[in-house]
């Protein structure tokens, strides 16, 4: 089981203030599906909320000792019939560095109907940059230059 600082746990109850529950822990207690759900949970996002739906208190804190000690992660919050737990991520998981949110290049599937419209539709998948956009009929447009003011650039 991993050990935080109060002060980490402190941090990381903060952050967990805002997250919703991602595995519900059912009538069936821990079984190993739900196991593999938390642990792909943590290496996705190293701090999770886990939902208890069980009246017992001793159950639920042996289920968050059980998650803790088997997954190899810290507890961070335990109130009521919520779990917050942390692991952190580790470095080289699934990260695709070509494609991503926000800036740089990211991947866009394309659709285009057949023009009889009796066959299939053709399915592209393009790398789009930053600055481009796809319009409503599929074809990639670069987006416009800023407009500049007419008055400005006289003056200066």
């Amino acid at each position: 089981m991993l050990k935080l600082t109060p002060a980490e746990r402190s941090e990381l109850r903060s952050e967990a203030h805002g997250l919703k529950p991602i595995v519900l822990i059912g009538e069936a207690g821990l079984t190993p599906a739900v196991k593999k759900e938390i642990d792909a949970g943590l290496d996705a996002h190293g701090l999770i909320k886990v939902r208890v739906f069980g009246d017992d208190r001793e159950a639920r804190i042996a289920m968050y000792d059980t998650i803790c000690g088997e997954l190899d992660a810290a507890p961070v919050q335990h109130i009521g019939k919520l779990l917050v737990i942390y692991r952190p991520k580790l470095e080289g998981v699934k990260e695709n560095k070509l494609v991503k949110k926000g800036r740089g290049l990211r991947e866009v599937t394309i659709v285009k109907p057949s023009p009889s419209g009796t066959k299939k539709p053709t399915v592209s998948k393009v790398l789009v940059k930053g600055n481009e956009r796809v319009t409503q009929g599929g074809n990639i447009k670069r987006a416009k230059p800023r407009q500049s003011s007419k008055k400005k650039n006289a003056l200066g």
